[in-house]
């Protein structure tokens, strides 16, 4: 698996996506949003499930032109993924009431038009092993959240467009870019 760093002040909650300064090509990225309620280190495949609070549905928004830049120079990502409100997200879904969906319907339409749609199951790397890998590398801690991942189908974006996200069994984000 592959990751980068976003930050606590890049999740947003507000329904409103910002287009940022110093782009011109910002694309959507579907997906699902797992928040910790405990961590650690070396954690097992079968004992991640018990780290997760809950989960959201959520969107990666990505300044595509600065990613492709970082990467040509082989730089990081994170000029391209970690600026302030790229992660609009839902409510977090305890998994009291859900339990930790492995399969259903992810979509993503922009302006009433499907740009994405898969089924959870189809995701390269499930979420206890993403935990698994994660915290072979960092301590893992209550309140970190991990997005899975999108299906294809990703675009830009322009101001003014309505996205709306969903994910089975989570729920649904509505987000206007502005």
């Amino acid at each position: 698996p592959f990751f980068f760093q976003k930050n606590p002040d890049d999740l947003d909650q507000s329904g409103e996506f910002p287009y940022p300064a110093k782009s011109s090509d910002v694309h959507h990225e579907v997906e699902m949003l797992v928040a910790l309620k405990s961590g650690g280190t070396d954690i097992a495949p079968a004992d991640a499930p018990g780290h997760v609070f809950g989960y959201a549905v959520a969107l990666d928004m990505t300044r595509r032109d600065l990613q492709g830049e970082a990467k040509e120079a082989r730089r990081p990502w994170e000029i391209g993924k970690a600026f302030a409100r790229s992660a609009p997200c839902g409510p977090v879904v305890p998994v009291e009431g859900i339990g930790h969906p492995a399969s259903g319907l992810v979509s993503l339409h922009v302006n009433e038009t499907m740009r994405q749609r898969d089924d959870l199951d189809r995701m390269i790397w499930k979420v206890p092993e993403m935990i698994a890998y994660l915290s072979e590398y960092f301590t893992l801690a209550a309140g970190d959240v991990i997005l899975s991942g999108t299906p294809s189908g990703v675009a830009a974006v322009a101001r003014g467009d309505r996205m709306v996200a969903a994910i089975e069994g989570i729920g649904t984000l509505d987000v206007r870019v502005v």
